[in-house]
């Protein structure tokens, strides 16, 4: 059974902070295996690329075959159906038409002492993608991650995705076509991370490394970071649901599962104002578990991690979801309420608002991005989008006023900071005039 909390009772704020300090991510052992994974790729590459795949996914793998053709990728692509097609199709126009609308507009200005300020965006020369695919295949994380590359102009990206077996996707690889992948190779783990990274003889590395994993994968991100930039360290997925009693039991026990299926060590979470309604969320978890195809993956993420907090009043609810900064959050309540009470939750990866918006729908079709922070990270930082293929450059430029306005206190700062050459450096050009 998962874990039952009530805010009003004596003791909550001890039990709860437990509950936030419990760690679902990597463990040091992992992270020493990692370590040993990347340092081989470093120094063998190819070599050490093949050698993992061939333990880890695929016997067949080796360095001729490790990239997929295009040939290749259009040919498994076929074989999805033409409603599957319609689908991803649909979902990729509607995430590049979101993120376009995050897209920054430089700037370029000139302030009152006439020295010219501004800022340039441009996209990072190469970007890796990682898709999983180990227990399960997402072509949706490939929309997601590539199409924010293509819309911030990215001009090389590259698509790594572990292939059990040596089968490939037939979804995956429409995904890659349809969002524009330029390479895809047939490689994942931690050993394909560390081939971003620093290249191999066959892969030329990327400035910039993103996409969901497994624990090896996300300590692999944390190592190479550095080398190159990351988006972020994805640990096991989150949803918490702030329900009230006037919603269908089911459709929150389906929500709560939605995230639960992904791994044992993901966590679902429901904050409600009714016990009997809570009582009833619970009774509807253990009937949908026996549905599901993933139900042994889902039933342990329930009973070891998830988590049923009951308020005397949902207004009482953002000071726990803001403590518990999930990766998803739904208030499963009318629009206009959920609308007052997410303008009061500073700490979320995404919010779903009203009885009528599953965070399934973000995953595939709303528009927005599925890459979210997690593990409390979204205390301080927010989802995929294409700032994270972007870099900002700073401009300035001086005239001989703007510099005689500004000039003497860079060059008193310069001198209180004992740095004389900076000082001089401006110094030299005010004497000029």
């Amino acid at each position: 059974m998962p874990l039952r909390l009530d805010a009003s009772a004596p003791g909550f704020e001890k039990e709860f902070s437990a509950f936030l300090g419990r760690n679902r991510d990597t463990d040091e052992n992992v992270d020493r295996v990692v370590a040993g994974i990347v340092a081989d790729v470093r120094a063998r590459g190819d070599a050490a690329v093949v050698d993992y795949t061939a333990k880890f996914d695929w016997a067949g793998i080796t360095a001729a075959n490790m990239r997929i053709s295009d040939a290749e990728r259009s040919a498994v692509a076929a074989q999805a159906t033409a409603a599957q097609r319609e689908a991803l199709t649909f979902a990729a126009k509607r995430i590049e038409a979101f993120h376009r609308a995050l897209m920054p507009k430089d700037v370029d200005f000139t302030d009152a002492t006439g020295t010219r300020l501004g800022a340039r965006y441009r996209p990072v020369d190469a970007a890796g993608v990682y898709v999983p695919g180990g227990t399960a295949a997402y072509p949706s994380s490939v929309l997601m991650n590539i199409v924010p590359a293509k819309v911030a102009g990215v001009g090389r990206i590259v698509m790594v995705v572990p292939t059990p077996g040596g089968t490939l996707n037939p979804l995956v690889m429409l995904a890659a076509e349809i969002a524009g992948a330029d390479e895809v190779w047939r490689i994942g783990g931690a050993q394909a991370v560390a081939a971003l990274a620093y290249g191999t003889q066959s892969i030329r590395p990327v400035d910039k490394i993103t996409g969901p994993g497994n624990a090896y994968v996300a300590a692999a991100k944390r190592r190479v970071f550095g080398q190159v930039g990351i988006d972020l360290i994805a640990g096991p997925s989150e949803i918490l649901v702030v329900a009230d009693r006037h919603n269908d039991p089911q459709w929150i026990a389906a929500d709560l599962l939605s995230q639960a299926e992904h791994d044992p060590s993901s966590q679902s979470v429901l904050i409600a104002d009714d016990a009997a309604f809570a009582d009833a969320v619970v009774r509807a978890v253990e009937a949908e578990l026996k549905t599901l195809d993933r139900a042994e993956i889902a039933s342990a993420s329930w009973r070891d991690n998830g988590a049923v907090i009951l308020v005397p009043d949902l207004a009482a609810a953002p000071p726990i979801v803001d403590a518990i900064a999930a990766e998803h959050v739904e208030l499963a309540m009318e629009v206009a309420e959920a609308e007052v009470l997410s303008q009061k939750i500073r700490h979320a990866g995404a919010i779903f608002l009203g009885r009528h918006t599953p965070e399934a729908i973000g995953d595939y079709v709303a528009g927005t991005n599925h890459v979210l922070p997690t593990s409390r990270a979204a205390r301080f930082s927010g989802g995929l989008g294409v700032a994270d293929f972007l870099k900002r450059t700073s401009l300035v430029s001086c005239t001989p006023q703007s510099l005689a306005a500004l000039g003497p206190s860079a060059v008193a700062l310069a001198d209180a900071e004992g740095l004389g050459a900076h000082g001089r450096s401006v110094s030299l050009r005010l004497q000029s005039r």
